[in-house]
Parts: structure tokens; C-alpha cells; sequence
């Protein structure tokens, strides 16, 4: 089986997955999280080297503020529980995103969290975090404006290459395959630069009840495909 280089997930359903059990609609965020830790797992154990995860979206600050302080503290909590699994099991931690609008000791946390894992040797976990699309894209034109102040950049300096080193995924693979759960059949802003190739799975299962059987099966029909890319 071809085994895709790089995976991004957009993680859709946890709250329309706690309220078809009846409970609290936050707890759904939580599942997810475990949902998410179990992936990486079938993802390193499959061959997958890179795996993204839409985590926090620009758009996530317009819901209700309990439930956006609730998604932050999970999140630090997550990464602070499940820092020492991540690092015995070799993953290299990444953050793609603005991460200045949130808290110092948010970003703390992340800061650590990447630079311990940095000289991990296993599969690299990206998370993205404050991220958005056009956001990213917006940033990266900055980032080369300011530069030509300083560089006196030509036009013809600026190819995909270089304007790939000023975004926010940095170093990351383009990813093989993109994956929504939960019935939505579009990226919402996900790694538009990035995608552009991306083999795109949409698929009806809630993301707390993501399985391992479901993903090698997707990973499975990836390997069928005729990725032509253009030719």
C-alpha cells in the first residue's frame, strides 16, 4: 500500500457529537483530543511521516466565549499531559498559526513543548493553531514586503519556493491527503496554499468516533488513486 508522506485532518464533529449522547457539548472537544492522540498513533504506525491537524481556527474566536476559554485551556492541558507520550515516542512537535493573540503562558507552553521535541527523530505532529488561510497567505506577502525593505527583493526572486519559507507550516510537506469528518464537504480555509494537490476525503463519522479501521481504509483508496498532478 502507498503510504501518504504527509496527512492533514480537519477535526469536525465533537459538539454535534456530545449532543447525540446527551451531554455536555464541550465534553465533545475532550473525546476529540483522545481521538486525535489515537491518530497519530495509527498514523506512525502506518509509515506516515507528517500529520496536521486543524485544531483552532481564526473563525473559533466567534463562538461563545466559555466555550473558546474552554478550547484553550484544553488545549495547554492536553499538551502538558500529553508531552512525555509524544516525546518517548519520538514526535516532533510543531504549531502553524498567529500565536501572539493567545496568552503568554499558552504560547509558553507551546514554545516548550516544540523545542524539547525538536531532535525527536519520529513522525512530526503539526497543530494548527489561530490558523486560517487567507490569514496565512496575508502573512506571508508581509513577511516579503518587509524583506524587500531590507533586501531589495526582484520579482523574479519571489518563486513558490521562497514564498513557501514564509508560511506559517514552515518546513512541513505539502499534504498527500486532506480529511474532514463529520459530513462537511469543504476545507474552511485549510491549507489553501499547501492543498493545492491534496487528494480530499470527506467523510460522515463524527471525529470523537474517527476510527482506525476508517483511516486505513481512506489511506487505502489514497493508494488507488492516479495522483497525476497536472500531467
Amino acid at each position: 500500500m502507498k503510504i501518504p508522506n504527509c496527512v492533514g485532518i480537519i477535526m469536525d464533529g465533537n459538539r454535534r457529537w456530545a449532543k447525540n449522547k446527551g451531554i455536555v457539548a464541550l465534553k465533545g472537544h475532550s473525546a476529540g483530543g483522545e481521538t486525535l492522540k489515537k491518530t497519530v498513533t495509527w498514523a506512525r504506525d502506518l509509515g506516515v511521516k507528517h500529520i496536521i491537524f486543524f485544531t483552532f481556527s481564526t473563525e473559533n474566536w466567534k463562538r461563545s466565549e466559555e466555550e473558546v476559554s474552554y478550547l484553550l485551556n484544553l488545549i495547554r492541558e492536553f499538551l502538558e499531559k500529553e508531552f512525555e507520550y509524544f516525546n518517548k515516542e519520538g514526535g516532533v512537535l510543531h504549531f502553524a498559526g498567529d500565536l501572539s493573540r493567545f496568552s503568554p503562558d499558552l504560547q509558553k507552553v507551546l514554545m516548550d513543548a516544540k523545542e524539547k521535541t525538536s531532535k525527536n527523530t519520529g513522525v512530526h505532529v503539526y497543530f494548527a493553531l489561530n490558523y486560517g488561510g487567507r490569514a496565512e497567505i496575508l502573512s506571508a506577502v508581509k513577511k516579503i514586503v518587509e524583506e524587500n525593505t531590507q533586501k531589495n527583493i526582484q520579482p523574479e526572486d519571489v518563486t513558490e519556493e521562497y514564498f513557501a519559507k514564509h508560511l506559517q507550516t514552515e518546513n512541513m510537506p505539502d499534504p498527500d491527503i486532506i480529511i474532514r469528518t463529520s459530513g462537511e464537504q469543504r476545507l474552511s480555509g485549510f491549507l489553501p496554499w499547501q492543498g493545492v494537490y491534496s487528494e480530499l476525503f470527506f467523510t460522515k463519522t463524527l471525529w470523537p468516533d474517527f476510527s482506525k479501521e476508517e483511516f486505513e481504509k481512506i489511506l487505502e483508496e489514497y493508494s488507488s488513486r492516479d495522483r497525476r498532478i497536472g500531467k
